[in-house]
C-alpha cells in the first residue's frame, strides 16, 4: 500500500480531496512503474483539487500534473529499475492519474530521464513551470531576441520565475512584470533588472502600436496584458505566450504583426516531441542556475495540497512549490 492524494466527486456534484491509501493494483494501466520522490503545484493542479474540478473526467482521480523519481517496473527496454526519470505533460494528473502519489503508472513514451546534473528534487524545483519557461527561451533564441529588455510578465509564478532566472542567468536584461509590489526584492534576487508594475502594462491599449520597447518578451498572462505588449515590441522581436491566467480573448489588431514584423510563438508544454522534451530538460541542467532556483521554492507534503492547490487558483503562491510525496 501507498498513499496518494484522491480526488472525489459526490452525488451532487461536490469534489473533495483527502490522502488515502492504495494499492498497484489501483494504478492505471502503463508501460513504467514510478517510485515517486517528488511533484510541484501548477494552477492546472488547482483546478483540479477545487471545487468542480473543472479539469477532470473521471473519478476517484489522483492530480500531480508532473514528477521526478526513480523507475520501479517496466516493460520498456528504454527504462530499467534505478533510473531516474522526469515527467511533465501528456495529461497527466488531469486524464491520466498524477504525480500526487507515492506510486505511478504512465507509458514510457510519456517519461524523459533525467539530466546529469539535476536530481529529481531540483527537477521538480523546475517542474512543468520551469520546462514551460525553457521552452520559451529557446523559442525565442531560436526567433532571434534583439537589443531591449526582454520582458516576462506574470513574472511571480511559476513559469515567470524561472524564465526570468535564465534569461538573467543567459546575460540578458529581464524586465519583470508583477502586480504585487513586495515580490520586487525577490524578482530582483532572480536577475531582473527592471521592475514593472501590472497596472502599467495592463492599461487599455489606446494605440495599435507604441514606442518600441521589448527585444522579446515571455507572456505567463494573455488577455488584455499581451494584446498590449504585442504594441510595445521591437521590429521583428518575439513573445513566446505560454498562459491563459487573462483570459484566452486576444483585443489586438494584425498591425503589430504586419507593420512592425512582432512573432507570436504559442508555447504548448503538453505534447511535445520526445526530441523537444529532451533538449529542453538538458538546457535546464546547463543554464538555470540551482541557488537561484532554490530561492523559489517552498516546500510541501501531500496533506498540504488541498489548501494550496486554492491559493495558487487565488493567485497567492509565490515561486516553486515542490511537493516531497514520501515526507
Amino acid at each position: 500500500m501507498f498513499n496518494a492524494l484522491v480526488v472525489n466527486k459526490d452525488d451532487e456534484g461536490k469534489t473533495s480531496a483527502a490522502v488515502t491509501q492504495l494499492s498497484l493494483d489501483q494504478l492505471p494501466a502503463g508501460d513504467v512503474t514510478v517510485a515517486v520522490e517528488y511533484s510541484t503545484v501548477n494552477y492546472k493542479d488547482g483546478l483540479c483539487i477545487g471545487p468542480g474540478g473543472g479539469l477532470v473526467r473521471t473519478y476517484p482521480h489522483v492530480p500531480g500534473i508532473d514528477f521526478a523519481g526513480t523507475v520501479e517496473a517496466s516493460d520498456d527496454a528504454r527504462y530499467k529499475p534505478g533510473d531516474k526519470v522526469v515527467l511533465t505533460g501528456w495529461r497527466v494528473g488531469e486524464a491520466h492519474w498524477g504525480g500526487y502519489s507515492q506510486k505511478a503508472r504512465v507509458k514510457a513514451d510519456w517519461l524523459v530521464p533525467l539530466p546529469a546534473g539535476l536530481d529529481t528534487r531540483q527537477a521538480m524545483a523546475v517542474g512543468t513551470a520551469g520546462f514551460t519557461a525553457m521552452l520559451a527561451v529557446m523559442a525565442l533564441e531560436d526567433h532571434g531576441i534583439k537589443s531591449g529588455p526582454v520582458l516576462v510578465t506574470g513574472a511571480a509564478g511559476g513559469v515567470g520565475s524561472v524564465a526570468t532566472a535564465i534569461l538573467a542567468h543567459l546575460g540578458h536584461k529581464v524586465a519583470a512584470v508583477t502586480g504585487r509590489p513586495e515580490t520586487a526584492d525577490y524578482l530582483t534576487s532572480l536577475g531582473a533588472t527592471q521592475i514593472v508594475a501590472r497596472e502599467e502594462i495592463n492599461e487599455t491599449v489606446k494605440r495599435p502600436l507604441e514606442g518600441e520597447t521589448w527585444g522579446g518578451c515571455v507572456d505567463a498572462v494573455g488577455g488584455p496584458m499581451l494584446a498590449r505588449v504585442l504594441g510595445q515590441m521591437e521590429y521583428g522581436a518575439s513573445v513566446a505566450a505560454v498562459g491563459l491566467a487573462g483570459g484566452a480573448g486576444l483585443p489586438a489588431t494584425v498591425i503589430p504583426f504586419l507593420l512592425r514584423g512582432v512573432n507570436l510563438l504559442g508555447i504548448d508544454s503538453v505534447m511535445q516531441p520526445y526530441e523537444n522534451r529532451l533538449r529542453a530538460w538538458q538546457r535546464i541542467a546547463k543554464d538555470l542556475p540551482m541557488d537561484k532556483l532554490e530561492a523559489m521554492v517552498q516546500p510541501a507534503t501531500l496533506s498540504d495540497l488541498p489548501k494550496l492547490g486554492s491559493d495558487i487558483l487565488k493567485g497567492q503562491v509565490k515561486g516553486r512549490v515542490v511537493v516531497d510525496v514520501n515526507a
